[in-house]
């Protein structure tokens, strides 16, 4: 019963989810998100990304451009371990560079190293192919399909469970997907939505609704704490 009693607070969500991002972007702007000059480097960026925040990843970002190997075919040809010492800033650097190779490996065996062909794929299918490639979560694929290759792909991460469930919108076992299917069938169908409401969430969480000590007072979306039970 607690899954089905504590659901009924999201019948009128499609209203609430419009009035919480309204109230996000009126406070914060546009967020800008993802800054890259690739959609590959959108991809490499969503792999470092992972259990790091963004300044180490740029960091990383930089190094790989410092030595001409934002590239497919190029990080597919460096020796693992070098790659490794280059992405050092992003932390688990053994772990990501091996993703790193086995994304590219993907990239290059299923379409030439092409991120406008691997785009042309349908949505639901790329999806599972990003998610068959191990080392590669839902998180990153969906932030490579929203991010990267401009698909209408919520992405999901702890600081969009953690707002939503501190104000009452889901039950606290939600998975990744319900909570992915939540946004994405109660929210209109544009990649650009997706992308700034994200990012908004994202900033909120780092300012506000921080993960041991919540900011209430002064957050934007301190009026939606009344919905609580």
């Amino acid at each position: 019963m607690k899954k089905k009693r504590e659901m009924k607070k999201t019948a009128h969500l499609e209203e609430v989810l419009k009035k919480i991002y309204d109230k996000l972007f009126n406070n914060f702007g546009p967020q800008g998100w993802w800054p890259a000059s690739s959609p590959f480097e959108v991809a490499i960026g969503a792999i470092l990304t992972q259990n790091t925040n963004w300044a180490n990843v740029e960091k990383a970002i930089n190094n790989l451009k410092k030595h001409n190997l934002l590239n497919p075919k190029k990080l597919k040809e460096i020796d693992e371990k070098k790659l490794s010492t280059l992405i050092k800033s992003a932390g688990y650097y053994n772990q990501k560079s091996k993703k790193i190779k086995e994304f590219v490996k993907f990239l290059i065996e299923n379409y030439n190293g092409d991120m406008v062909k691997m785009k042309e794929e349908e949505d639901e299918r790329l999806r599972e192919k990003l998610l068959s490639i191990k080392g590669i979560g839902k998180e990153s694929a969906d932030s490579i399909l929203l991010y990267a290759l401009n698909k209408p792909v919520f992405v999901i991460d702890a600081y969009t469970y953690r707002i939503m469930l501190r104000h009452g919108f889901i039950y606290e076992d939600i998975t990744y997907d319900e909570l992915k299917e939540l946004f994405e069938k109660n929210l209109p169908k544009d990649t650009q939505i997706f992308n700034e409401f994200h990012a908004l969430l994202v900033n909120v969480g780092k300012e506000f609704c921080k993960k041991s000590v919540p900011k209430c007072n002064g957050c934007p979306l301190e009026e939606f704490l009344d919905k609580k039970s």
